[in-house]
């Protein structure tokens, strides 16, 4: 059985509420996992993080944004199978199915990758 915490500040981090929510397998109704249940201070800590890299990726030039999403497709690709499984895992999708998903995930990555040409004047 695996567990599920929370990244927060660019970490993993277990949580501290005490309080879990099982994971089931929709395929099975079998307990797969266990995801961790955020406290307010870790929901406030995520929350305040997340507009500080805002304002930080918003200054961050179109190019170098579309760099970072080269790097996630090229992440995406390399780990299709695994992402697949376990897309397959936690929704009940065909492994066939699950990698559709991701690939319609891609497309998007692909054409944010080319904004910055679109936007050249």
């Amino acid at each position: 059985m695996y567990q599920v915490g929370h990244f927060i500040g660019g970490k993993h981090v277990a949580g501290n509420s005490g309080r879990k929510q099982p994971i089931y397998n929709p395929a099975t109704g079998e307990v797969q996992g266990e995801v961790s249940l955020a406290s307010a201070e870790e929901l406030n800590a995520a929350v305040e993080n997340a507009k500080a890299a805002q304002a930080k990726w918003a200054a961050t030039n179109p190019q170098r944004r579309a760099r970072v999403f080269m790097k996630f497709v090229q992440l995406l690709n390399d780990n299709m199978d695994s992402l697949a499984e376990t897309l397959s895992r936690e929704h009940g999708k065909t492994i066939e199915d699950a990698k559709g998903d991701i690939v319609r995930g891609l497309e998007v990555c692909e054409f944010v990758i080319g904004i910055p040409h679109l936007s050249k004047s």
